[in-house]
């Protein structure tokens, strides 16, 4: 898989390098924004397909039985790229590759404009997931630029850009293609995708990494870093996990939704979708926990708030005859969930990014790929769930995701200590 589209190449710089002039002086408040709002845009590209799949399977006449596919492409690739393009930032000049990925993501974008049918359009998105992933090539360079002390801050930070941008994705791309079309929503994300390519060079500092490895050499060290970084192990772990009751929970809740005696159209399911976002506002605040040194104590509580979250939304059955009661019941649970998945998120970022900055790149696809796995067995199971138990089932899957992902910290983290 190639990242060489049309984007000039940045010359390398080798000593002294700009990241290491920003992270005496600590990265700014408006760079950090930009870096928040940069992952916010790129992450949409994930999600935002799934509300399409109606428009686009009518546009390109989809048999509805694969309307999925169209769904998952970007996904698949994604993942694809966290494993086989997120090395490449330990073996080149980091500013040089985020450019030429954003570079492809918007092409891709402007290639699934004009797909004349399914199977150009699923190769159009499997490419924009893959160079969407050019996101763990940003956040570790927001890391490198922050002084360790506020290393956990900055990622909350840029984290709290991307949590948002995953909890808009959907209502932002149904209301777009309802609007114009859903070839509308791929043209602003095309133009959205090509003006970070054209700015953040601006701004963003040359990192030359130091592997010195070759490109298979560096998949093949993958294997050895999971092998033998046990904070990685037990932080990918629990992220999986929280990650897969996040996925449950937002892929249940618009079926709960849609019930009596909530009742919501698309555009009710948008707006709680909204409301949920502002979980994500608590993402730096759990980094800067992690900076003080309550990492540990931080991570146990998004543990508990998740299982109490579901044992709220649970609760929302029980007083089903007062609507406004059982829907409050159900942001408030929505809320806390986000708050609890993003605290883990979050910490975990910064345990890894302190680990050997020669495997940043490599470190952060790992983390990020095994999370990511965890979201889509929280995804897969919630259809099965949701037909063979309902929204009890839901909650007593989400609440025990949650509490293998605090059992596991609890014992693993007594032997790292020991």
């Amino acid at each position: 898989m190639s990242v060489s589209c049309n984007a000039a190449a940045v010359p390398s710089a080798d000593a002294p390098s700009v990241a290491a002039e920003a992270r005496a002086q600590g990265i700014s408040a408006p760079l950090t924004l930009l870096f928040a709002a940069s992952v916010g845009v790129i992450i949409i590209n994930l999600s935002a397909a799934q509300p399409l799949v109606g428009p686009i399977g009518a546009s390109i006449g989809l048999d509805p039985a694969l309307g999925g596919l169209v769904a998952m492409a970007p996904l698949l690739g994604y993942a694809a790229g966290l494993f086989l393009l997120i090395p490449l930032a330990d073996l080149m000049e980091n500013r040089a590759l985020a450019v030429r990925m954003l570079a492809c993501a918007a092409v891709a974008s402007a290639i699934a404009v004009a797909a004349p049918g399914m199977w150009a359009l699923m190769a159009a998105l499997f490419a924009l997931g893959a160079a969407s992933s050019v996101i763990q090539v940003l956040v570790p360079i927001a890391a490198a630029m922050a002084p360790s002390e506020h290393r956990g801050r900055t990622i909350g930070n840029v984290m709290s850009g991307l949590m948002v941008g995953i909890l808009l994705s959907r209502p932002l791309a149904a209301l777009i293609a309802d609007s114009f079309g859903w070839r509308a929503f791929y043209v602003a994300n095309a133009a959205l995708l090509g003006g970070l390519a054209l700015v953040l060079p601006l701004w963003l500092p040359r990192r030359r990494p130091s592997a010195g490895q070759r490109y298979p050499a560096l998949i093949a060290s993958m294997w050895g870093l999971l092998r033998d970084e046990p904070v990685l192990r037990l932080r990918s772990l629990t992220a999986a996990l929280m990650m897969a009751a996040f996925s449950l929970f937002w892929t249940a809740v618009a079926f709960r939704l849609s019930q009596a005696p909530f009742g919501l159209d698309q555009g009710g399911i948008a707006v709680f979708a909204l409301v949920g976002a502002g979980g994500a506002l608590a993402t730096p605040l759990a980094g800067r926990l992690g900076d003080r040194g309550w990492a540990r104590s931080t991570t146990i509580a998004s543990h508990v708030l998740v299982v109490l979250s579901f044992a709220l939304a649970a609760s929302a059955d029980a007083v089903a005859g007062l609507p406004v009661l059982a829907l409050g019941l159900l942001a408030l649970a929505a809320v806390g969930l986000d708050v609890g998945a993003v605290g883990d998120q979050t910490l975990g970022r910064r345990a890894i990014n302190l680990l050997d900055p020669a495997a940043r790149g490599r470190l952060n696809g790992l983390f990020v790929g095994l999370f990511f796995l965890g979201g889509s067995l929280g995804s897969a199971v919630a259809g099965v769930a949701w037909a063979h138990g309902g929204w009890p089932a839901i909650c007593l899957i989400g609440a025990g995701f949650a509490l293998v992902a605090l059992i596991a910290h609890l014992q693993a983290s007594r032997r790292l200590a020991a």
